[in-house]
């Protein structure tokens, strides 16, 4: 396993998509103190003569990867491929004793993300979901509202969250491990458990394609419901075929806290709490959201602590994924039998102020604003 260098996380970026461009590369100057850019993975030579030159590190190719995983040159991996190759990039990294963190959704499959968790505790490297919205301050502000009882008992998780995807995008190839449910449902989806505080026990699902030959792999959207203990529900919305939109709402027996948006990592979010009448508005100012993951992960790799979100949280989050295609696809509620792992809570935020965005090279943005 790879020890850091005087405490300092060396990284290597692999796949440099519009995500990869706009919010990873950047977020290394505002996490300086405890990580560094390493390398650069890409299979596009335009990305690699220009990035690495702005970034001032070695771009490799994908045929190289293996080569620069046994380098000594890094001790970890940020992973930001397409959902189908997520697997193959962490056993390949775990094997060579390099840590991972990996793009959500974990996997594109159930199977592929029990392989991912498995090899790397065998090999004995840290793997971490990158679940930004665990250390952004406005949701995990949310879960102490709920758990402090202001609302009452929790009773009703909703969300809508929806965009326009631009034909053409990896997010509309089936074969990526595409589809709203697994790009932007899993947000609502993780956002629900950690507010309920625990697993759903039952799911079901509608998915519709519509006309539009954008979605002849992946649904356009999928509706859903998840059945958590003691009489909970929590419903979501989502799709790619429509305006944009980011909301949940936690709704008690005594009031309730909307956030909107709620999942955006590109500006200010909002939180409402209204109880018997009596309203309380907050926005919170936009952070890096990257460079919070960055800072986080480094630390657990320097102190030996397992990250929250762990793999273990990814893989729970794939499998609710699976049992809700699964319900869409038979017409029929499918049982879920999960057991949880630790919950985000507010000790893990972490405030970085918003880097310039930079311009992409051959990568445009995956939806319309």
């Amino acid at each position: 396993m790879h020890t850091p260098s005087n405490s300092v996380v060396r990284f290597a970026v692999v796949g440099l998509g519009h995500f990869g461009q706009t919010a990873v590369l950047p977020a290394f100057a505002n996490a300086k103190e405890k990580v560094i850019l390493a390398a650069l993975v890409t299979g596009d030579e335009e990305k690699a003569n220009t990035l690495s030159a702005k970034y001032k590190v070695k771009a490799h190719a994908y045929e190289d990867y293996d080569r620069l995983l046994a380098s000594g040159d890094i001790d970890s991996v940020y992973i930001a491929l397409p959902n189908s190759q997520h697997r193959d990039y962490t056993e390949r990294a775990a094997r060579a004793g390099v840590h991972v963190l990996c793009e959500k959704p974990l996997a594109a499959t159930v199977e592929d993300a029990a392989a991912m968790v498995a090899s790397c505790e065998k090999h004995q490297v840290k793997l971490m979901t990158a679940y930004r919205l665990h250390f952004e301050e406005d949701n995990l502000q949310a879960i102490k509202v709920v758990q402090s009882g202001r609302l009452g008992a929790p009773r009703v998780f909703t969300s809508i969250h929806t965009s326009q995807v631009e034909a053409g995008n990896t997010r509309l190839d089936g074969s990526l491990g595409g589809g709203p449910l697994e790009d932007i449902g899993i947000y609502s989806i993780n956002a629900a458990r950690y507010l309920f505080q625990a697993e759903p026990i039952e799911a079901a699902a509608f998915a519709v394609h519509g006309n539009d030959p954008r979605f002849e792999e992946v649904p356009e959207t999928v509706t859903a419901m998840l059945r958590f203990p003691d009489d909970r529900l929590a419903t979501l919305i989502c799709g790619f075929g429509e305006a944009g939109h980011s909301e949940y709402r936690v709704i008690g027996a005594d009031g309730t806290l909307t956030m909107n948006p709620a999942f955006t990592w590109q500006g200010d979010i909002k939180q409402q709490i209204l109880v018997r009448g009596r309203e309380e508005s907050r926005t919170f100012a936009h952070r890096d959201q990257v460079a919070a993951e960055l800072l986080y992960f480094a630390e657990c790799i320097n102190t030996d602590q397992t990250p929250e979100p762990s793999g273990q949280e990814g893989l729970i989050d794939v499998k609710i994924i699976d049992a809700l295609r699964t319900s869409a696809a038979e017409g029929r509620a499918v049982k879920l039998s999960l057991d949880g792992d630790a919950r985000p809570n507010l000790a893990q935020s972490i405030q970085r102020d918003p880097p310039r965005q930079p311009k992409p090279v051959n990568a445009a943005a995956p939806a319309k604003k």
